[in-house]
């Protein structure tokens, strides 16, 4: 396997390579269940057929999803989706049904059913995430070749195929103060991974946005910002203040010219590259967290601290209330324990 940068474009590809085979592109996201799986197949000897998914008999699986992923609602989505999902569905494509040879990019569209989304679903059964993925792909693939515009399809297979019950349902862990006092003992004021921990508690952004923080976002004790998630579709502009905390921080913190975070090579950091990064300091401070447990973290501080859920939605950028109630919900449950404790 060798990681190649084609000239001029900026991007890394990943292929895979063995002796007397065509190189195979290795695509989705390195790391990732479904990539880790085509990784699998590839050293078993189990090739895709690039030439028959880059030119699908039409009105199959395969041919759908490449309409699908050729038309403006696929490339209206922000880069990152698109990237996920067309990984998740070119694996789907590429795998075949228990018992057959053809690949479920084969399947004419007929009988291609909600049995057959059931089936990629239950090849992650160990995964639930990887195959609820599958099946939210699959459904906006199809969700799309159902609309009156498009009509390739009268109804859509996957949708009311099931997602699977999360083995993590409150989703990341949010830090406690002892494992941020644990974390900055660990990374003391002036080190880069205090500063990133600071970025992330006292923003609450996501890491794809504190990785662009730098002091062109800075206006008289404000940070001012478009969030990079669905920036090009539903952008959310923020203007945020600069807690004392973290003005602390910044103050006493080596930071790059652009941006705030740099790597160790004086470069911005990617979102997938700094969340590694991060990880592994966590690692080093023997803490369970990681950095979107730092935004939960300060969504949870606010609510702590009686901010209601449309105040907190102001800093965090969120768009609807549910997540968000979440926090407040607990808040208040606490602090109406506290008071009918005391008239106990």
């Amino acid at each position: 396997m060798e990681y190649e940068v084609p000239k001029g474009s900026g991007k890394w590809f990943v292929y895979f390579r063995q002796k007397g085979e065509k190189n195979v592109r290795m695509l989705g996201t390195p790391g990732t269940p479904e990539w880790e799986e085509l990784y699998r197949r590839l050293l078993a000897g189990q090739r895709p057929t690039v030439d028959k998914l880059q030119q699908p008999v039409k009105d199959t699986f395969a041919w759908l999803c490449q309409q699908y992923m050729s038309s403006s609602e696929f490339l209206g989505l922000d880069e990152r989706t698109r990237r996920v999902r067309r990984g998740i569905l070119s694996h789907c494509m590429q795998e075949c049904p228990e018992g057959q040879k053809l690949t479920y990019g084969d399947v004419p569209l007929l009988r291609f059913t909600a049995k057959s989304v059931a089936n990629l679903r239950d090849a992650k059964r160990g995964l639930p995430e990887a195959g609820n993925g599958r099946v939210k792909a699959i459904r906006a693939a199809f969700n799309w070749a159902t609309l009156p515009e498009v009509g390739l399809m009268q109804v859509n297979p996957a949708r009311d195929v099931k997602y699977f019950k999360s083995h993590n349902p409150d989703g990341h862990h949010t830090w406690t103060l002892e494992e941020v006092e644990q974390f900055e003992r660990r990374h003391p004021l002036g080190t880069k991974a205090h500063l990133a921990l600071a970025l992330l508690l006292y923003t609450g952004q996501r890491r794809s946005d504190v990785v662009l923080f730098g002091r062109q976002h800075e206006r008289e004790g404000w940070l001012k910002f478009t969030q990079q998630k669905n920036r090009d579709t539903k952008p959310i502009h923020l203007e945020i203040p600069i807690r004392p905390e973290l003005r602390r921080v910044l103050d006493a913190s080596p930071t790059g010219d652009l941006v705030y975070l740099v790597t160790e090579f004086s470069k911005p950091f990617t979102d997938n590259g700094f969340g590694n990064w991060f990880r592994d300091r966590c690692i080093e401070a023997e803490v369970p967290g990681r950095a979107h447990g730092l935004r939960k973290a300060c969504a949870t501080r606010l609510a702590d601290n009686g901010a209601t859920a449309h105040e907190i939605m102001a800093i965090t950028g969120h768009t609807t209330l549910k997540e968000v109630q979440r926090y407040t919900k607990a808040a208040n449950q606490r602090r109406l324990a506290e008071s009918a404790s005391k008239l106990g």
